[in-house]
C-alpha cells in the first residue's frame, strides 16, 4: 500500500470526494497532509483544493446534508464537515494583489497554478481520488532530502506574505534535514524589519509551532544570530532551550510551546510582560507563565537543586504540572556539564509526589471565636504559613499549637 493511500483509505474523504465530484469539476486533496504522511506522520488536518466555484461546492454539500461554513469564502474557502470532523474546500486561484499581508485573488481551474503560488516545495503537492500524487515544482525530491526550499524567487514568495519568513524557520524545524536552504536563509534576513507589519496573533501562532519541533534549538539559535527574535520581543537565550531540551529526555517529559518559549526568553517577571504585549499571550499563557516564573525564582535562591520541603511547598501552592515547569526552567540555566541526578530527584518527586493538603478548615477557627471576614482570612494565612514553615505536620498536637498561636497573632493586631 502506497502512504498517499491512508488519506484516501478515509470514508469521509470518498464521501466528501463523491459529494465535490456532483459539481462537475476535479477536486483534489493538497498541502499538508500529504507532505505528513508521505514523512510517516498523521496529518492534522486534510484540506483539498477543487475547480469548482465556491457556491457550487456550497450547494453540492447541501444537497448531501453536510454542514457548511463560509470560513473564507472571499478567497474562496468553505468548510464542510462530516461526522463532526471539518475539512476545508478552497476553488483554485491565483494572486492578483499582495502586500505582505493580504491578497487579492482570482478564481482559476489549474491544478499547477496554484501550486506555484504556494510556499514551499514540499506545501505543493497533490492528491487525486484515484492516488495520483501531482507534484509541479519537485516537491518530492526536497521532502526525500529534507530541504525546506520556496517555490521560484524566495524574495518574491516572501513579498507575497511576510509570515512565509517565519513559516520557512518553522517547516526548516519540523521537516527540515541538515543546513538552511542558503538562498531561503537570505531572503528571510533580507527581509526580516518586514516581520512587524504582521499581526502578533499569526507570529505567535507560528512561533508556538516552530517551539514543539525536535529541531527548535538549532532553528531558534540561528534565528536570534540572525536578528529575528530582538524584532519580534527582544533578548533570548538559545543555549537554554538546548539546556531544556536535555533535560526533559531525562526525565521523559513532552516539550511544549510555552516552556520553551519561557526557556528561550524570560529570566525575570518583566519579560512574560513584554511577551504578552509582543505575542498576545493568552490570559492563560501570560498567568502560568507568572507562576512558572515565580517558581524560578524560588528554585534559583539556591546553587544546588531543591530539598523536599521546597519542593512540598511548591507543590501545595501551584500544583504538580506548572511545578514540572519551573524546575525545568531552573534547569535551563545549569551549566551542560553540571550533574543532574540531585534536579533529577526533584522532577521526579515533583511528578510523582502526592500534593500536601492543608488539614485545617476555617471552621475550626470560627468554632473558637474568629469571626468570619477579613479576621477569618488573616488567621488563615498565618495558620498556612506557619504550617509550611513547620514542614506540612499532620500531628493534632502541633497542629493545635499551631492554631492557638495564629489565634493569638490575630488577636493582638486587631
Amino acid at each position: 500500500m502506497n502512504k498517499q493511500d491512508i488519506l484516501l483509505d478515509d470514508q469521509r474523504i470518498q464521501r466528501l470526494f463523491s459529494c465535490l465530484s456532483n459539481t462537475g469539476e476535479e477536486s483534489r486533496i493538497v498541502g499538508g497532509a500529504i507532505r505528513d504522511v508521505l514523512c510517516g506522520r498523521t496529518p492534522h488536518e486534510i484540506d483539498l483544493a477543487t475547480a469548482a466555484l465556491p457556491e457550487s461546492v456550497i450547494n453540492a454539500a447541501v444537497r448531501y446534508g453536510y454542514k457548511v461554513v463560509p470560513t473564507g469564502i472571499d478567497h474562496g474557502t468553505v468548510t464542510i464537515i462530516i461526522d463532526g470532523q471539518p475539512f476545508e474546500v478552497t476553488t483554485l486561484r491565483t494572486d492578483v494583489v499582495t502586500d505582505g499581508r493580504y491578497a487579492k485573488v482570482t478564481f482559476g481551474n489549474s491544478f499547477e497554478e496554484d501550486a506555484k503560488r504556494r510556499d514551499f516545495t514540499i506545501n505543493a503537492l497533490s492528491l487525486s481520488p484515484t492516488g495520483q500524487i501531482y507534484d509541479y515544482v519537485n516537491g518530492l525530491v526536497d521532502l526525500e532530502a529534507g530541504r525546506v526550499r520556496f517555490i521560484g524567487d524566495p524574495a518574491t514568495r516572501i513579498e507575497e506574505d511576510y509570515l512565509r519568513i517565519l513559516r520557512f524557520f518553522r517547516f526548516s524545524a519540523s521537516h527540515g534535514v541538515g543546513a538552511l536552504d542558503p538562498d531561503g536563509l537570505k531572503e528571510c534576513v533580507a527581509a526580516k524589519d518586514n516581520l512587524i507589519r504582521l499581526s502578533r496573533e499569526r507570529i505567535h501562532a507560528e512561533l508556538f509551532k516552530l517551539m514543539l519541533s525536535t529541531r527548535a534549538p538549532e532553528i531558534l539559535a540561528i534565528m536570534s544570530h540572525h536578528g529575528l527574535v530582538r524584532l519580534l520581543f527582544g533578548d533570548s537565550f538559545p543555549t537554554r532551550v538546548t539546556r531544556l531540551r536535555f533535560f526533559e529526555k531525562l526525565i521523559n517529559k513532552q516539550p511544549t510551546s510555552l516552556l520553551t518559549l519561557a526557556a528561550f526568553a524570560v529570566i525575570a517577571r518583566a519579560d512574560v510582560l513584554r511577551l504578552r504585549e509582543n505575542l498576545r499571550l493568552s490570559n492563560e499563557e501570560f498567568n502560568r507563565l507568572i507562576v512558572m516564573i515565580k517558581i524560578y525564582d524560588r528554585l534559583k535562591e539556591n546553587s544546588q537543586a531543591p530539598n523536599r520541603t521546597l519542593l512540598n511547598e511548591l507543590l501545595f501552592l501551584y500544583g504538580s504540572s506548572v511545578c514540572q515547569d519551573g524546575l525545568c526552567l531552573a534547569v535551563s540555566d545549569t551549566p551542560p556539564e553540571s550533574h543532574d541526578s540531585s534536579w533529577l530527584e526533584a522532577a521526579y518527586f515533583v511528578a510523582s509526589a502526592p500534593i500536601p493538603i492543608f488539614p485545617i478548615k476555617s471552621a475550626e477557627l470560627i468554632s473558637r471565636g474568629i469571626k468570619p471576614g477579613q479576621k477569618l482570612g488573616t488567621a488563615l494565612k498565618l495558620l498556612q504559613k506557619a504550617w509550611i514553615q513547620a514542614k506540612f505536620p499532620q500531628d493534632p498536637l502541633i497542629l493545635e499549637n499551631l492554631i492557638c498561636q495564629a489565634i493569638e497573632d490575630v488577636t493582638k493586631t486587631s
